[in-house]
């Protein structure tokens, strides 16, 4: 089932964020349906840096690309606001369409952009987001490529703006509806009353984010379709990681750590190490 007809039913889909290959190889092997891949886990493992619209257009499709080489598992991609006006956001449809996003996400922040959750943002207006929606769906090389529209508006003009935000990029042919940071369960419950109707609904938890926690079988009874987990991820490793180089430099070995940690045979059997030297020794020694 296509990504587009699995929106259409009535059990929410729940994306993880991922970052690189590794992470979306994980996430596919626990079951999951669809993965997003996320532009501030990007900056964050990528350039050790916050989500304030460094990462590029080309830097995320080479990841995508990646990803996709990997995995099969329907992608749903951030791709910021584009990368610039409506000619931009063709262009980088087209490039991860081609790349391997089966979503490609849109916002209406200005340039630079900054994430979601962090306070200062400021918004383009509707009227070119609009445009820019229209582009992307007629930049698209395939009706099964989904165009997310996200509205920030909730923090910069208010609540309802939003909700008319996210009404007029459905009118102009967004396929999921997603509006930022509601700040309380109420506003998460009026979103889905107000728009539910017209277009599947993504909700996006962030943890210490400006929206409040919910489940995906809560989100899902409310009325939301999608839910993505972006950057919870990187905040994982980051903890790991930092206890791990904490361990290493106080003790100068590995030992007191080794149980929370793969050995190499442990991952070389993660990544299939073994198979693909396998799937190598089929081709030596053919003539060609």
């Amino acid at each position: 089932m296509s990504l587009r007809a699995r929106l259409q039913t009535d059990r929410v889909v729940v994306a993880p964020g991922v970052c690189d290959a590794l992470t979306a190889s994980l996430a596919t092997a626990s079951g999951f349906e669809a993965l997003y891949v996320s532009g501030a886990a990007i900056a964050y493992t990528r350039l050790g840096r916050p989500d304030i619209g460094l990462v590029s257009m080309i830097e995320v499709a080479d990841i995508i690309s990646m990803i996709s080489d990997r995995v099969t598992t329907p992608l749903i991609v951030d791709a910021d606001n584009g990368y610039g006006n409506a000619l931009n956001v063709q262009r980088t449809v087209r490039l991860f369409e081609r790349a391997g996003a089966t979503a490609i996400q849109l916002e209406d922040q200005t340039m630079p952009k900054r994430c979601g959750h962090l306070k200062d943002k400021s918004l383009i207006s509707t009227v070119e987001m609009v445009g820019k929606v229209r582009a992307a769906v007629d930049a698209r090389g395939s009706q099964e490529t989904l165009i997310v529209a996200r509205t920030d508006a909730v923090a910069v003009e208010g609540f309802e703006a939003a909700l008319d935000r996210a009404a007029r990029y459905a009118e102009a042919g967004a396929d999921v509806l997603f509006v930022e940071a509601p700040r309380s369960r109420e506003q998460m419950t009026e979103i889905a009353n107000a728009l539910s109707s017209t277009r599947p609904l993504l909700a996006n938890m962030v943890e210490g984010g400006q929206t409040p926690l919910s489940s995906a079988a809560d989100l899902e009874a409310i009325g939301f379709r999608l839910v993505i987990f972006p950057g919870g991820i990187v905040r994982a490793m980051a903890r790991t990681a930092q206890d791990y180089y904490r361990s290493l430099a106080q003790h100068g070995s590995n030992a007191p750590f080794r149980n929370q940690m793969f050995d190499f045979n442990g991952i070389n059997e993660l990544i299939g190490t073994d198979e693909m030297l396998a799937q190598g020794r089929k081709y030596e020694g053919r003539d060609v």
